[in-house]
C-alpha cells in the first residue's frame, strides 16, 4: 500500500471514532489525532514519506516490527509503546512482491492498528471519561 493511501485510510477511520479531534500543535505538517485530549495517532512526513505514529502494546509492536518492513519503532516517541507506519513506495509491480518476511501492510492490518491505538488510549482514561468501552469497541472482544 502506498504511503498516501496509508494516511488517507487512517485519517478516514480515525475521524469516525467518538470524541476524536484533529489538532496541529507541532505545525501544519503534523496532524495529531486525539481522543478526549490524549494523542493516539500522528500523521507527518518522515524523510519525504507520509507516515503515522500509533500507540501499540509493546509485545505486539515487537512482533509487527519484525514481520513488516513498513513498521518501525515510533519516530520521536517512546519506542516501546509507539510504532511508525509508512506504506511501501517502491511500486511493487502486480502485488506479487513482498519484503524479506513475505508480508506487506494491507488495509485490514492498518484498520486494526488504528483501532488498537485508539482503544489503548481510551483504556487509560477514567471509566467516566471514556467515550467507548475499549474492550468491545469496533468488534474487539479480547484485551
Amino acid at each position: 500500500m502506498d504511503p498516501d493511501t496509508v494516511l488517507r485510510l487512517a485519517h478516514d477511520q480515525a475521524m469516525q471514532y467518538p470524541s476524536v479531534e484533529l489538532d496541529y500543535p507541532f505545525g501544519p505538517d503534523n496532524a495529531v489525532y486525539k481522543v478526549r485530549g490524549k494523542m493516539f495517532m500522528m500523521a507527518y512526513e518522515l524523510r519525504g514519506i507520509p507516515s503515522l505514529n500509533l500507540k501499540i502494546d509493546p509485545l505486539d509492536g515487537e512482533v509487527l516490527r519484525d514481520v513488516y518492513a513498513e513498521i518501525s519503532p515510533g519516530y520521536h516517541m517512546n519506542k516501546k509503546h509507539w510504532i511508525t507506519v509508512a506504506g511501501e513506495g517502491d511500486g511493487g509491480g502486480d502485488g506479487n512482491g513482498s519484503d524479506a518476511a513475505g508480508n506487506r501492510l494491507d488495509a485490514d492490518l492498518l484498520h486494526d492498528l488504528v483501532l488498537e491505538s485508539y482503544c489503548l488510549v481510551v483504556a487509560k482514561m477514567p471509566k467516566k471519561d471514556r467515550p467507548v468501552d475499549p474492550d468491545t469497541f469496533g468488534g474487539r472482544g479480547d484485551d
